[in-house]
């Protein structure tokens, strides 16, 4: 197993990193977010171990950057921050596992062989494809009927979520934390002025009937062929 621990204490790295050493493992460790995104991006690990709390880049910010990029390597999100709301943070923000400190690295090395063996059997999705669009994960080239749709940043990660469940009713909160990683402000309309970009971009191409606002529920990417 090649392994990434990104971890900012050190007695922790020593720790980990002995354990897995010793049971035949190799080991990368970065001290920082910044570090630990340059190799989590370029050195082919079969599993990255992720403490939320880092120095210059948040756990949670390194992994949806991570993911952003179509990079399905298996996470395991090793935090002192164990309250559940955070630990669903961190499995929406697309963590695999999330372990809480103090830990037992017996445990930690049965869920990091669990992963590793998860993401062996599963292929790395590249694009998605509902009906008429087709998204390229690595590129990130998203097409409507052929024709390439120019989206922002945050219009991307809005459409991605909404393609990974197509038919379904996902509300505001869903698309806010899954896409701004942050706690959900009803009087904010930022979701609604987003959606509204997205619509208009698929109407431009004759399809703004794509995406449904379901009034009281939240927003439906609807599957047209």
């Amino acid at each position: 197993m090649k392994v990434l621990l990104v971890e900012d204490d050190k007695t922790t790295i020593d720790y980990i990193a002995k354990g897995f050493l010793e049971q035949g493992h190799s080991i990368d460790t970065a001290s920082d977010g910044h570090q630990g995104l340059l190799l989590a991006t370029g050195g082919h690990y079969e599993l990255v171990i992720l403490d939320r709390m880092l120095p210059l880049l948040d756990g949670l910010k390194l992994l949806a950057a991570l993911r952003a990029t179509g990079d399905q390597t298996p996470v395991l999100i090793l935090s002192a921050l164990g309250h559940v709301d955070e630990r669903v943070k961190g499995l929406r923000a697309g963590g695999d596992d999330y372990m809480t400190k103090p830990f037992a690295f017996s445990e930690l090395l049965v869920r990091a062989e669990k992963l590793m063996q998860r993401g062996q059997s599963q292929p790395q999705q590249t694009d998605l494809t509902v009906g008429l669009l087709q998204m390229e994960l690595l590129t990130r080239r998203v097409t409507l009927e052929g024709q390439e749709l120019l989206l922002q940043p945050k219009e991307f990660q809005l459409l991605k979520y909404l393609m990974e469940h197509p038919n379904q009713v996902i509300s505001r909160t869903l698309l806010f934390e899954a896409v701004w990683d942050y706690h959900f402000d009803p009087r904010t309309n930022v979701i609604d002025v987003h959606i509204a970009k997205l619509r208009r971009k698929f109407e431009e191409l004759g399809h703004g009937e794509l995406i449904e606002t379901v009034r009281g529920a939240g927003y439906r990417l609807r599957q047209r062929h």
